[in-house]
């Protein structure tokens, strides 16, 4: 679409930035896939840069909605846009290439929030921006390695370094730097050369780049398509990683000091390769390839609080170190499902689910769920967003999936216990519709509760409560305030039950009282005849207690 160009870079362009960015990496995603050779090619490049800009976006998306709704202005700051930017690419960085960019992002958001009070950038802040941008990237990675999106980012700061004039002139400098600097990468990277390809990392900072000279020029760069070679190798060939390296991909977010990482760094540069660790402030995105996933990251946890874990295994046989991966045959039906804590992760993954894991206070996005939707590897995807807060966003990623020729049913589960519900009755031998219906079924008649901590002082169903107090919410509404945990908990079970019911789940999270579940199951058992009770560990989920009755 036609964009209005820009003089300066302001709030206003750094979100515009993020959303042509966003569509036209949706646009190369399969493309910069079909090319992802190194540093493992696992095929997924284009997907981890689409997640970690989309994330991106949607930080600064709400920066802009938090202030129209507020007094402060109809727009943010710069600085408030780019760190929100910075931020978001952090939390949501995917894979290597995704890592990286979010650094890039990082390093441009300290120099253009270094002075908070400005309005807006001019090309000399930019040049500045992007050179900082390309150093600080190369410094988060252990062992630089050139022909890799670290070359194409210098080569775009060296550019922009040397143009003359406007912000529009000094992206279209980078833009054309990068793009020359991709076109040599499979000069300076062996196994480039024999796959007959461009890096793809590279490749999407060149794609990011095209769309930050659109926002400032009104003109869509044309991006030279990457060539490809498919190529059908021997069975000899195949490996998990290029030269046998390490079978895991290992990534998390850390919540830890600078010394503990300095500390870390160490730590996980003898246990693997592909290391970057980026971010600062306390938080900190890392990435690394092993072999011991569970030494990499015993290692986090003594240098901070990891979380978000994500864990891929490479898989001997799974891809070529030519680009070529051998096809795999999908299988009949799926169920992908958003679950708040690690327990019901592994609860649902046991029961055949592919799960998405939703953190407290980080919703997982659209792209992350069409992700899980193709993780799947399904032709027909049964969909629980369990989080009737996520309604609009699993209905997004089923649409997407529909446009890939994925058959999906969106059940509207609004609770992880109306996903276990549902997902008791799941059987994939019988026709999909009739399977969609029963489960269906299941988790309407689920009723649902949580007990929660208030954060602060507002307004309720069931009166104003406090910071502190202890929140009983049936079906989504406050219906209990009380003091302590376990007797709310009780007061909600008995309101669900005066409706009847045959079976009560409950859900622990990590923080709820030890004797709360054998005090419920009690309570269970001497009160109501006939009603069978399940106790779950779901880890850290944000409630400290999730109630389902049947």
């Amino acid at each position: 679409m036609a964009q209005v160009p820009q003089t300066f870079f302001d709030a206003l362009a750094v979100r515009t930035w993020c959303g042509l960015a966003l569509e036209a990496l949706g646009r190369a995603r399969e493309e910069i896939d079909a090319i992802n050779v190194y540093p493992v090619a696992d095929g997924d490049t284009g997907t981890n840069l689409y997640l970690t800009v989309e994330s991106a976006a949607a930080a600064v998306d709400a920066v802009f909605v938090g202030h129209e709704a507020g007094s402060e202005g109809s727009a943010p700051s710069l600085a408030d846009a780019v760190r929100a930017m910075a931020h978001g690419a952090l939390i949501g960085a995917r894979g290597n290439s995704g890592t990286i960019l979010a650094q890039l992002l990082r390093g441009m958001a300290q120099v253009l929030a270094a002075d908070g009070d400005t309005a807006h950038a001019d090309a000399t802040g930019l040049r500045l921006a992007l050179r900082h941008a390309a150093d600080s990237a190369r410094q988060a990675v252990a062992h630089p390695v050139e022909g890799t999106v670290l070359t194409v980012a210098s080569a775009a700061a060296d550019a922009a370094g040397g143009a003359e004039g406007d912000c529009g002139a000094v992206v279209r400098a980078a833009y054309e730097g990068a793009r020359a600097a991709l076109a040599a990468t499979p000069h300076q990277l062996a196994v480039l050369e024999r796959a007959g390809v461009v890096d793809a990392g590279g490749r999407g900072l060149v794609t990011v780049l095209a769309a930050l000279v659109e926002t400032f020029t009104g003109e869509t760069p044309t991006v030279t398509r990457a060539h490809t070679r498919v190529v059908v190798d021997s069975p000899g060939d195949c490996a998990p990683a290029p030269d046998g390296g390490p079978a895991f991909e290992v990534i998390y977010l850390l919540d830890a000091e600078d010394a503990a990482v300095a500390r870390l760094r160490e730590r996980l540069d003898s246990l693997g390769d592909s290391l970057v660790v980026v971010g600062g402030d306390g938080l900190w995105n890392v990435h690394v390839h092993v072999d011991d996933a569970g030494a990499a990251v015993e290692a986090g946890v003594e240098a901070g609080r990891p979380h978000r874990i994500r864990i891929t295994h490479f898989g001997v046989g799974d891809v070529h170190t030519t680009g070529a991966r051998p096809p795999r045959e999908r299988v009949q039906r799926a169920v992908v499902a958003v679950v708040p804590g690690p327990g019901l992760a592994g609860l649902y993954t046991e029961a055949g689910a592919t799960t998405v894991l939703a953190r407290p206070g980080e919703p997982p996005a659209s792209g992350e769920l069409v992700e899980a939707v193709r993780r799947a590897h399904a032709r027909e995807v049964v969909l629980l967003p369990n989080d009737a807060d996520l309604r609009h966003t699993a209905a997004a990623a089923a649409e997407q999936a529909r446009t890939e020729g994925i058959r999906v049913a969106l059940i509207p589960t609004r609770s992880a216990v109306q996903g276990i519900a549902a997902l008791a009755v799941h059987e994939p031998e019988r026709r999909f519709d009739e399977d969609v219906v029963s489960m269906t079924s299941a988790a309407g008649a689920t009723r649902y509760a949580e007990v929660a901590v208030a954060e602060r002082q507002s307004w309720t169903m069931a009166g104003i409560c406090q910071a502190g107090d202890v929140l009983g919410l049936i079906d989504g509404d406050v219906a209990v305030i009380g003091a302590d945990v376990t007797a709310t908990a009780e007061t909600v079970l008995d309101r669900m039950l005066a409706a009847g019911g045959e079976l009560v789940t409950l859900v622990l999270g990590d923080d709820a009282p030890d004797d709360i579940a054998p005090h419920l199951e009690a309570r269970v058992r001497e009160s109501y005849l006939a009603v069978d009770t399940v106790v779950y560990r779901g880890g850290r989920q944000g409630a400290l207690l999730l109630i389902g009755v049947e």
